[in-house]
C-alpha cells in the first residue's frame, strides 16, 4: 500500500470534509431550531454555486470575493422562503410537512436553474482551482486549502455567534426547548426566521467550493442532499458539533476506502457507515434520544 496515497486521502478528506460540514451545519441548525428537515438544502448549495459561476463568468469577480455578494443574497432568500412557507407550519405534523414543502421548493428552484443555465454541466474556474503547492513532500491543492480556511473561518464565526452573543444564547435555548425559551421571553419566531436565513447563507461558500471542485448542474443537488442528510443523521439530528465531526469523518473515510479498496466502493461506504452506526446508536453519534442538542 502506497503510504503517500493514504496521506493524500486523509488530507483531502479532512479539507473537503470541512466544507461538507459547513453545509451540513446549516441544515442541522435549521432542524434543531425549527424541527424542519430541509431537503432543499442541496439545491440551495447548487444555487450558490451557480451564483458564484455567474459572477465569475459575466462580471469577472473572483469566486471568493463574490462570497461578499452570494452569502447576503442567500441569507435574504432564506428569510423570504421561511416567511413565505414555514410560518404556517405548526403542530405535530410540522416536520413531516416540511419535507413536502422543501421538496416542492427544490423542484421549483431546479426547474428555474435549468431554464436559466440549461442542463449542461459547468464548473467554476479560477487560477487556484487546478494548481497545487508542495509542503513537507505532500501536494496540497490550493482550492481545498482555501476552502478549508474559509470553512474554519465561517464555523468559528458561527461558534462566536452561538456562544458569545445574546442572540446566540436565544438560539441555543430554542435548540434545547422552544416552549421553555418562549416562556423566558425569547421571540422564537424571530429566532427561527434568522436561523433559517443563516442555514441557507451557509450554502453559498459550500456551493462555491463544490462548484470549483466538481462539474455540476441543477440535478447534482440530489446526490448532495443525500450526503448532507447522512452527515446530520450520523452526527445526531440538531447537533452542530456532530455535523462538523461527521462531515470530516465521512468524507475522509470515503477517500480512504477509495485508496485502500476501490473507488467503486467509496461512495457505498459513505452510507454503509450510517447504517452500522444507527443500528447500534439510533440517535446518531452525538444526538440524544429525548432532547435536541446543540
Amino acid at each position: 500500500m502506497n503510504s503517500s496515497a493514504l496521506i493524500h486521502a486523509v488530507i483531502d478528506g479532512v479539507l473537503t470534509g470541512s466544507v461538507y460540514a459547513l453545509m451540513a451545519t446549516g441544515l442541522t441548525l435549521i432542524f434543531g431550531v425549527m424541527d424542519i428537515i430541509n431537503v432543499a438544502q442541496g439545491i440551495f448549495v447548487i444555487l450558490g454555486a451557480y451564483l458564484s459561476y455567474a459572477l465569475s463568468v459575466h462580471w469577472g469577480i473572483d469566486p471568493f470575493v463574490g462570497l461578499a455578494i452570494t452569502i447576503p443574497t442567500l441569507f435574504f432568500v432564506g428569510i423570504a422562503v421561511e416567511k413565505a412557507f414555514f410560518g404556517r407550519l405548526k403542530g405535530p405534523e410540522k416536520t413531516a410537512m416540511s419535507i413536502l414543502v422543501t421538496y416542492a421548493i427544490s423542484l421549483v428552484i431546479e426547474g428555474t436553474l435549468n431554464m436559466v443555465f440549461t442542463v449542461n454541466y459547468v464548473q467554476i474556474q479560477a487560477w487556484y482551482v487546478n494548481k497545487s503547492f508542495r509542503l513537507f513532500g505532500v501536494w496540497f491543492p490550493y482550492i481545498y486549502v482555501f476552502g478549508f480556511i474559509m470553512a474554519a473561518i465561517m464555523l468559528s464565526g458561527l461558534y462566536i455567534l452561538l456562544y458569545r452573543t445574546r442572540f446566540g444564547a436565544s438560539i441555543r435555548a430554542s435548540l434545547a426547548d422552544q416552549t421553555a425559551a418562549a416562556l423566558v421571553g425569547i421571540d422564537v419566531r424571530r429566532v427561527s426566521t434568522i436561523c433559517f436565513g443563516i442555514g441557507i447563507a451557509l450554502t453559498a461558500p459550500g456551493g462555491m467550493i463544490f462548484g470549483a471542485t466538481n462539474t455540476f448542474n441543477a440535478s447534482t443537488s440530489y446526490d448532495l442532499i443525500s450526503r448532507l442528510l447522512t452527515i446530520i443523521v450520523l452526527g445526531g439530528m440538531g447537533s452542530l458539533g456532530g455535523a462538523l465531526l461527521a462531515g470530516i469523518l465521512m468524507v475522509t473515510l470515503e477517500d480512504l476506502v477509495g485508496v485502500i479498496w476501490s473507488p467503486v466502493w467509496s461512495t457505498l461506504s459513505f452510507f454503509l457507515v450510517l447504517v452500522i452506526v444507527l443500528s447500534v446508536r439510533p440517535q446518531g453519534l452525538f444526538g440524544k434520544q429525548s432532547a435536541r442538542v446543540a
